[in-house]
């Protein structure tokens, strides 16, 4: 056995019930934040005109702007995770 430790890998991606987190995460508050911002103008559109406006302003957000960002955050958690528990198990050195 190598006394060796190796450097943590890249993380992998989120499990599904982690992406679907993530989006969620990302596109209510866009939602609630452009509803807020743009209700008064959006109550005199039908509601698949308001729908399209809105999802024309609010994918573009979260694709490009939030969902990067959550998931390097999701990265640098798990890295420190990583290396947190990687200091609690690491093995003792043999002689």
């Amino acid at each position: 056995m190598s006394d060796v430790q190796e450097a943590p890998g890249p993380t992998s991606g989120p499990s599904r019930h982690q992406l679907a987190a993530m989006i969620w995460l990302c596109v209510f508050p866009t939602l609630t934040a452009l509803n807020l911002a743009l209700g008064d103008w959006l109550a005199t559109m039908s509601p698949v005109v308001r729908t399209f406006v809105l999802a024309t302003i609010a994918v573009p957000i979260v694709i490009y702007g939030l969902m990067p960002q959550l998931q390097r955050a999701r990265a640098r958690v798990l890295s420190a995770n990583r290396r947190w528990n990687g200091a609690l198990t690491s093995p003792m050195r043999r002689r």
